[in-house]
C-alpha cells in the first residue's frame, strides 16, 4: 500500500490558515448564520411529511419533536439543556422530545462565540439561548397558523400546551403530528414573541429527565467504538517517544507476521499498524521496530522545567495589566508576603479513549467521532488528504467525556483517521484507536505553570500592593485560533482568572512569561482558571492570616457590592448554607474559595479532615452557583458535583511527569482518578437568577482545590504551593 507524505501534517503556515478560513471557518468577527433552511435542504434532511421550519427542529407525523443539537453531548447534559430551551418556546410534550447531532455545517450550526461549529468554554447554553428560543417559537407560530387556517379561526385564539394545539371556543384540539404537513406550508414569521420567565413550564424544572439517559442505560447509545462498517479495519499508531521527535526509519517485518495485520504504513503522526481487529493491531504495533529522530525533541524533565520556570518567575514578564502603582504599594506596606506556586502537566484522561472512524471513497470522506470541534476536524482532515472541505462530512457521536481533549486545534484524531484511510488506498473504512497509554503519553496537556505573587498589607489589614507573575506555555499560539484568542501577543488562556478580580486591589500588576516547548498543550477543564484560582484564593488566605482576619470576612471586605454584586451574593450564600463561623466537628476544618469563570459565579466551602495517608480527606462541600437563569437545576447540580470531583482528583493525585523528555505515566495505575468512596458529601445551591444563562460545565472546578488547601492549612499549618497534594505531602 502507498503511504502519505509525513510533511502533510506540518504546522499550519499562514497560507494554510487563509485556505482553512476560506474553507468555511471564520474567527473573531462573528458569523451570521442562515436561520432558515431552503426548502430543498429541508426536504433532503427530513422524512416525508415531517415539519422542519428551521435548522434546529423537526416534527414528525408521529408527534416526535427532534431537536438538532449543534453541540457535542459528552456527558455534561448539553442535549437536555438544548432540548429544554427549544421545547419551552415550542410548548412541546417533553415525553416526545428527542435529540440528534446536527451535521457538520458551519453556515447553520456555528457556535456564535467561536465562528466555528464546536463545543467548549462552557458556551453551549449561553450561545444557543436566544437562537433555540427563536427556533422553538417560530415552529410554534407555524403550527398555530396551520391550525387556525384549518379551523377558520383567528390565530390569536389558538393556544398550545404539552404538544397539543387548542381552540377553546370551539372545543377543538389536535396534536403536533397531525399539523406537521400543513405547518410545513406556512410562511415563517419574521418576528416572534418569546415567553417571560414567569411563563416557563420546562425551564427551571428539577424533575425533567435527561434525554440521553434511556439509550445510555439500555445499550442503544452509539459511541465511536460502536460504529460498525463493512470491511472496517482498525489502526493503532506508534508515535514518537519524545515530543518533537520524528520517524527516522522503521522495520515492519515482525509486525507483518502477526495474524490479522493487513499493512504497516507511515503517516504524518507516526507509523500505523492496520489490522482486522484491535488486538491484532495492538500485537502488531508491539512488534514494530521504529528508530526515532530526536534532534528537535524535548529532553528536559518536569523538574528541569520547574526550575527554569521558577527562575523566569523572579523576573518581570510581558505586561498584561497594570493599575495604580504596585511597587509603591509594596514599599509602603507594613507586611509583604511572597509565594511561589507550581502546577504540573495534566492529562484529560476521559473515560472513553480517543478514536475516530474514517471512510474515504469516490473522492469523499466521512468521519464518525465524538467531535468537539467539527469545523476544525472537517477542514484539517480535508487539508491533510487534499480534499475540499465540502467533500468531508463529520458525523458527531456521543462522547464518553472530554474535558477539552476532543477539541484540538490540529484536529489530531480526525486527521490521523483520514491519513490512515488515504494511506491504505483501498476504500475500506478505518478506525483509529488510542489506547489509554497513548492518551496519557500523547500530550495535549494542561501546561506546566509557575506563579509568583508579592502582596503588601497596610496597617489596617488592607492590600496595599499586588504583583503577580505567571510563567506558562500558551495554548493557542501558533494555532488557527491565535488571531482571535490572542491580544497584543498575550494568550488569554494563560492568565484568565488572574485579572478582573472581584477584590479591591488598587495597586495591581500582572505580567506573563510565555514559554515555547515541543510538548503540545491544550485547554483542560476550566483552562487557566484551574491554576489562577488556586494561586489567588490560597494566597488570599495567607494574607488574611497575616492580617489576623477571618478568611471569609477578609474577602467580604474586599468586594464592592456595587461593582461585584453576584460574586458577593454567592459568597454570602455559601457561607450561610455552611454555617460559616459555627461549630465544626473536632479534627476538621473549613476552607473557602470564590471564583468566576466563563461568566458564572461559584463559591465553595470544603470541610476537611486528615486521612491516614496524611492527605486531606474532604468530608463535605457546600457550593453556591449563579449561572443566570437555571435551565435545568438538576443538570447544574450534577455539573457542579462533577467539577468538584474532577478538580479534587487532580489536586490530590494527578501530574504528568516527564523524565529525560519521556512521559513516565502509563495508565490509571500511575495517573489515578478519585475513587467513589473518596467523593465528599455535596450540597449545591443554585441562585434563582434572572440573567441570561451562562456555563456550568467548567466553573464548578476552580474553587475546590483552593477551598481544600485552605482548610488543610488550618488543620496542619502547611501551605501547599505545589500540586498535587501527594507530592506536597511526600516532600514535607
Amino acid at each position: 500500500m502507498s503511504s502519505i507524505d509525513p510533511q502533510a501534517a506540518r504546522p499550519l503556515l499562514e497560507s494554510d490558515r487563509r485556505q482553512f478560513l476560506r474553507g468555511g471557518m471564520t474567527l473573531g468577527a462573528g458569523l451570521v448564520v442562515g436561520f432558515h433552511w431552503s426548502r430543498g435542504r429541508a426536504a433532503a434532511a427530513t422524512t416525508d411529511a415531517a415539519f422542519a421550519p428551521n435548522a434546529f427542529v423537526r416534527i414528525g407525523t408521529d408527534d416526535t419533536v427532534t431537536v438538532m443539537a449543534k453541540h457535542l453531548e459528552m456527558g455534561q447534559g448539553a442535549y437536555t439543556g438544548l432540548a429544554t430551551i427549544l421545547a419551552e418556546e415550542l410548548d412541546a410534550d417533553w415525553s416526545t422530545v428527542r435529540v440528534e447531532a446536527a451535521p457538520s455545517d458551519v453556515q447553520r450550526y456555528a457556535n456564535l462565540f467561536f465562528g466555528a461549529q464546536g463545543t467548549g468554554g462552557s458556551t453551549a447554553m449561553a450561545n444557543s439561548w436566544a437562537q433555540l428560543r427563536t427556533a422553538g417559537a417560530t415552529a410554534r407560530a407555524m403550527l398555530v397558523a396551520a391550525a387556525a387556517k384549518e379551523w377558520s379561526v383567528d390565530a390569536s385564539e389558538v393556544t398550545v400546551k404539552d404538544g397539543v394545539v387548542h381552540h377553546t371556543a370551539s372545543n377543538r384540539s389536535t396534536r403536533f403530528g397531525a399539523l406537521a404537513e400543513a405547518a410545513a406550508g406556512m410562511t415563517p414569521p419574521n418576528d416572534v414573541s418569546l415567553k417571560k420567565p414567569s411563563e416557563f413550564t420546562l425551564i427551571g424544572r428539577r424533575d425533567l429527565p435527561r434525554v440521553d439517559v434511556p439509550e445510555k442505560t439500555n445499550g442503544t447509545a452509539t459511541f465511536t467504538i460502536d460504529v460498525r462498517k463493512d470491511g472496517m479495519l482498525t489502526a493503532l499508531i506508534e508515535r514518537p517517544t519524545r515530543f518533537g521527535g520524528k520517524v527516522a526509519s522503521f522495520d515492519a517485518t515482525a509486525a507483518k507476521t502477526v495474524k490479522g495485520v493487513v499493512d504497516v504504513v507511515e503517516v504524518p503522526r507516526g507509523v500505523a499498524v492496520v489490522a482486522d481487529s484491535y488486538w491484532a493491531a495492538k500485537k502488531g504495533r508491539d512488534a514494530l521496530e521504529v528508530t526515532w529522530d530526536d534532534s528537535e525533541a524535548e529532553f528536559r524533565g518536569s523538574e528541569e522545567l520547574f526550575t527554569e520556570y521558577s527562575r523566569l518567575a523572579r523576573n518581570r514578564g510581558s505586561m498584561v495589566e497594570i493599575s495604580g502603582n504596585a511597587q509603591a504599594g509594596l514599599e509602603r506596606a507594613s507586611q509583604v508576603l511572597e509565594a511561589e506556586f507550581a502546577y504540573p502537566f495534566l492529562a484529560h484522561a476521559p473515560m472513553e479513549p480517543l478514536d475516530a472512524v474514517a471512510h474515504l471513497q469516490n473522492g469523499k470522506l466521512d468521519i464518525w467521532a465524538g467531535s468537539q470541534l467539527q469545523t476544525v476536524d472537517q477542514n484539517l482532515a480535508a487539508m491533510a488528504i487534499g480534499l475540499a472541505p465540502e467533500n468531508v462530512a463529520v458525523h458527531t457521536l456521543l462522547a464518553g467525556g472530554s474535558f477539552g481533549r476532543r477539541a484540538t486545534p490540529d484536529g489530531d484524531v480526525a486527521v490521523e483517521a483520514a491519513t490512515v484511510a488515504k494511506a491504505m488506498d483501498d476504500g475500506r473504512p478505518v478506525r483509529v484507536v488510542w489506547t489509554r497509554e497513548d492518551d496519557l503519553r500523547g500530550g495535549r496537556y494542561r501546561p506546566l505553570t509557575v506563579h509568583r505573587i508579592r502582596a503588601g498589607l497596610d496597617d489596617a489589614g488592607g492590600i496595599s500592593g499586588w504583583h503577580h507573575t505567571v510563567v506558562t506555555q500558551p495554548i493557542v499560539a501558533g494555532t488557527i485560533f491565535a488571531s482571535a484568542l490572542m491580544k497584543n501577543g498575550i494568550d488569554n488562556t494563560a492568565i484568565e482568572g488572574a485579572r478582573d478580580l472581584p477584590y479591591a486591589l488598587p495597586n495591581f500588576t500582572l505580567d506573563l512569561h510565555q514559554t515555547t516547548l515541543p510538548v503540545p498543550p491544550l485547554w483542560w477543564r476550566s483552562v487557566g482558571h484551574t491554576h489562577t484560582a488556586y494561586t489567588i484564593e490560597t494566597f488570599l488566605d495567607e494574607l488574611a492570616a497575616a492580617a489576623g482576619q477571618d478568611p471569609l470576612e477578609f474577602r467580604l471586605g474586599l468586594i464592592d457590592p456595587q461593582t461585584h454584586p453576584r460574586d458577593l451574593a454567592v459568597l454570602e450564600l455559601v457561607a450561610d448554607k455552611a454555617g460559616w463561623g459555627g461549630h465544626v466537628p473536632e479534627g476538621r476544618a473549613r476552607g473557602v474559595a470564590l471564583h468566576k469563570s466563563f461568566n458564572s459565579y461559584v463559591a465553595q466551602i470544603a470541610e476537611v479532615s486528615i486521612g491516614a495517608d496524611g492527605l486531606p480527606k474532604v468530608e463535605k462541600v457546600w457550593c453556591a452557583v449563579d449561572c443566570g437563569i437555571p435551565i435545568n437545576p438538576t443538570v447544574i447540580e450534577t455539573q457542579m458535583q462533577s467539577g468538584i470531583g474532577y478538580g479534587l482528583g487532580a489536586a490530590l493525585y494527578d501530574e504528568i511527569v516527564l523524565e529525560n523528555g519521556r512521559v513516565v505515566n502509563t495508565n490509571f495505575n500511575t495517573y489515578r482518578s478519585i475513587r467513589m468512596h473518596e467523593m465528599p458529601d455535596m450540597e449545591v445551591h443554585v441562585v434563582a437568577s434572572g440573567e441570561a444563562p451562562t456555563g456550568v460545565g467548567e466553573p464548578g472546578l476552580p474553587p475546590i482545590a483552593p477551598a481544600v488547601a485552605n482548610a488543610f492549612a488550618v488543620l496542619t499549618g502547611t501551605r501547599v504551593r505545589r500540586l498535587p497534594f501527594t507530592r506536597a505531602i511526600a516532600t514535607s
